[in-house]
């Protein structure tokens, strides 16, 4: 079984660490987290809902 969890990157991160996060759970990178949430923010306008939840709900990296 796998013991991953997502977690806020501290060490890349623009704003609060939420994209840099997603992007080492899934192991992409995060420019691309980041284009995909601003295509989101653009195209459905759900993207900065999605990233404020993830930014209070998400822990910090140790």
């Amino acid at each position: 079984m796998d013991d991953k969890k997502f977690y806020l990157s501290q060490t890349d991160k623009r704003i609060a660490g939420v994209c840099g996060g997603i992007a080492e759970y899934f192991g992409v990178d995060s420019l691309l987290v980041r284009v995909l949430f601003l295509a989101a923010i653009l195209e459905f306008g759900t993207g900065v809902l999605a990233y404020v939840v993830l930014w209070i709900c998400a822990p910090k990296a140790r």
